[in-house]
C-alpha cells in the first residue's frame, strides 16, 4: 500500500532572510505565501542600485523576529523595541536594488525603519518593501510557463520532506556531527509521508486543489551554516561538507526542491500532497 504524503508544516519569510513564522495555513497569492519576502534589506552597493542584504552577509539577520497583525508587520529583536510597519504600502521613495541578475524598484520604508535595523545589525541598511504592483518574473530557464516571484532569491516557494532531513541527520551522525532543525533550509512547505528525497523526482503535484510545478533543485549556500537561534555560524563547514558526499551537483550542493504554484488557494497542514507526474 502506497503512503500518504501530506503537509506537515508551513512557514514564510515576511522579512527576507529574518526569521520565519510557522502557520497553520497559509494563503497562495500570485506572488507565493501571503507576505512571505515582501520585505527586505538593502545597502549602499557604490553604483546605481542598493544591494540585497542576507544572512550570507550578516547572520544577526535571524534574531530579527517578524508577527503580522491585521495591519501592522510587527519586527522584534534582542535588547530592541519592536518596531511596526503598516501592511499597506505608504512609502514614498523610490528605492532600486539589485537582487541577483534582477533590478526592482522597491520602496524606501523610510528613516525610522533604517535606523532600527542599523543600530541592531551594526551596518548602515534599509528597510524595503516591493510594491504590489510590481512584477518580477521567474526564470523562463526554468519554468516557462509565466510566473511571477517577491525577493524570494529566485522561486515562490521551496519544498523539502521530513525524510530528507533525517536522512542528512543521519549522515550529519554518523560525521560525529550534531543534527539539525529544519529551519536552517527556511523551506516553505514541509512533506511528510514519502521516502528521502522523493521531492526530488516529483515535476507536478496537488495540495488542496493548487497545481504546483517542481522547477529546480536547490542549491545551498553558507546561509544554511547558521544557527536560526543565535545568528551566528557555529561550523562553517556543516552541513554543506556532509551534503558535498553524496548530493553534489555542478551547481553546488542540493536540497529541497523550488516550486512554482500555478493557482491560488489556502494550504493547510495536513493537506494531502498528491503526485501527479514525476
Amino acid at each position: 500500500m502506497s503512503q500518504t504524503i501530506s503537509i506537515s508544516a508551513l512557514y514564510t519569510y515576511p522579512v527576507k532572510s529574518c526569521a520565519g513564522i510557522s502557520h497553520r495555513q497559509i494563503a497562495i497569492t500570485d506572488t507565493g505565501p501571503l507576505y512571505d519576502r515582501r520585505w527586505m534589506i538593502g545597502c549602499d552597493s557604490g553604483g546605481s542600485t542598493l544591494a540585497q542584504v542576507t544572512q550570507r552577509e550578516v547572520p544577526k539577520l535571524a534574531l530579527v523576529q517578524p508577527t503580522i497583525t491585521a495591519d501592522s508587520l510587527i519586527l522584534s529583536a534582542p535588547g530592541m523595541p519592536d518596531l511596526s510597519i503598516p501592511l499597506d504600502d505608504r512609502a514614498q521613495t523610490a528605492a532600486p536594488i539589485t537582487i541577483w541578475r534582477d533590478s526592482v524598484t522597491a520602496h524606501d520604508e523610510g528613516s525610522e525603519a533604517a535606523v532600527w535595523f542599523s543600530d541592531f545589525l551594526n551596518v548602515d541598511v534599509r528597510l524595503l518593501r516591493m510594491p504590489d504592483d510590481c512584477y518580477r518574473r521567474v526564470s523562463p530557464e526554468y519554468s516557462p510557463e509565466p510566473a511571477q516571484v517577491g525577493f524570494a532569491d529566485a522561486y515562490p516557494l521551496l519544498l523539502i520532506s521530513e525524510a530528507s532531513l533525517a536522512d542528512l541527520n543521519e549522515k550529519m551522525a554518523s560525521r560525529g556531527k550534531p543534527s539539525l532543525p529544519m529551519n536552517r533550509f527556511r523551506p516553505s512547505v514541509v512533506a511528510a509521508g514519502c521516502a528521502p528525497f522523493a521531492e526530488d523526482g516529483w515535476k507536478r503535484f496537488t495540495a488542496a486543489g493548487i497545481p504546483f510545478d517542481v522547477v529546480k533543485p536547490c542549491a545551498r549556500c553558507v546561509t544554511t551554516t547558521v544557527e536560526q537561534s543565535q545568528g551566528v555560524v557555529l561550523d562553517s563547514a556543516e552541513p554543506l561538507a556532509t551534503l558535498a558526499t553524496y548530493r553534489k551537483a555542478p551547481n553546488g550542493v542540493l536540497f529541497g526542491q523550488n516550486v512554482v504554484h500555478r493557482a491560488l488557494g489556502t494550504l493547510r497542514v495536513g493537506d494531502v500532497v498528491t503526485v501527479l507526474s514525476s
